[in-house]
């Protein structure tokens, strides 16, 4: 049975424009299962990873509101919030849409702690955005009064941006790789997983910062053996010269083009980069593995080879 580690963006978690609610999360997880089930179906042995920027970002925002009457939690504790606030949600929609197809494979999340190097150059220069957008007004008041980095992400608006040291190893792959191979649907690395520090006597302690979804469904992607990489975005496929008159879409391109075109300036920052070199270091990874980047409602199709665009190590 081959396997796919599936890397779920922020539009499978919640839909634009709508409020931030959990009712409206767990909305948009279900209508996210039903791709996911019919991978399922299709004969994939799945595993899940997910991000977290705005989940976690509302949770720092509701800890530091409420400092005042409870004290408030470090930044590792409310990403690790996030994960089981998210790993519950998607548990219940995909269960659900499984059962109702009468598909007996049962979901569960695992906490999952991700080892980041404490002298990675991403903790002097943060750039992973988190929580809500906003009018380049609010975010100067904000970074004057709170001491925030704030950025503008993608032509969206601006966030705050927090450290993303890139993952070294993961914590409870043993225990992922097990659940997996006792046919369970793993949810694992959400948001990239709990960034934590590996001390001189082993032990492990949290850092304050979000680790990139796509780079710690890479790592898990490489540790599981799995087959495919897919990474699920807002667009069908990745594109050169994005929004402009002579855009061109990509569907298949070898990791020595994708390299190419990464240098050449093609993908934002905090958007469709990361993605890029999540799938050419996959792609690179070993023989026959293939990365691909598409959206939630043409997965099953770009699995085929009907949509999206593949990253393999040559091209065909």
């Amino acid at each position: 049975m081959p396997t796919v580690v599936i890397a779920l963006g922020g539009n499978a978690l919640q839909e634009a424009g709508s409020a931030a609610t959990a009712e409206n999360q767990l909305d948009a997880v279900y209508k996210t299962c039903v791709h996911i089930a019919e991978i399922v179906k299709d004969g994939w042995r799945v595993v899940i990873a997910h991000g977290n920027g705005p989940q976690v970002g509302r949770i720092v925002l509701q800890n530091e509101a409420a400092r005042d009457i409870t004290p408030a939690m470090p930044f590792d504790v409310c990403g690790a919030m996030s994960q089981g606030m998210i790993g519950y949600h998607i548990q219940q929609g995909l269960a659900e849409v499984l059962r109702r197809q009468g598909i007996a494979r049962p979901v569960v999340t695992v906490v999952t702690q991700v080892v980041v190097d404490k002298d990675d150059p991403g903790f002097a220069n943060p750039t992973k955005p988190i929580g809500p957008f906003y009018m380049a007004g609010q975010a100067e008041a904000i970074a004057a009064q709170k001491g925030y980095a704030m950025k503008e992400d993608a032509g969206r608006g601006f966030r705050r941006v927090v450290a993303s040291p890139a993952p070294v190893a993961i914590v409870e792959i043993d225990a992922v790789r097990a659940l997996m191979e006792r046919g369970f649907i793993p949810i694992t690395v959400g948001g990239g997983g709990i960034p934590v520090i590996k001390n001189a006597d082993g032990s492990l302690s949290g850092a304050a910062a979000v680790i990139d979804k796509d780079h710690a469904a890479e790592l898990l992607a490489e540790q599981l053996g799995a087959d495919v990489l897919l990474i699920l975005t807002a667009v069908e496929q990745v594109s050169l010269h994005y929004h402009k008159p002579d855009q061109r879409q990509l569907s298949l391109v070898s990791a020595q083009e994708a390299a190419e075109y990464v240098a050449l300036g093609h993908f934002a920052p905090g958007s469709m980069l990361p993605k890029m070199e999540a799938a050419m270091r996959f792609a690179r990874s070993g023989s026959g593995r293939r990365a691909i980047i598409t959206s939630l409602d043409q997965a099953a199709r770009a699995l085929n080879g009907q949509a999206g665009t593949t990253v393999t190590m040559e091209r065909a």
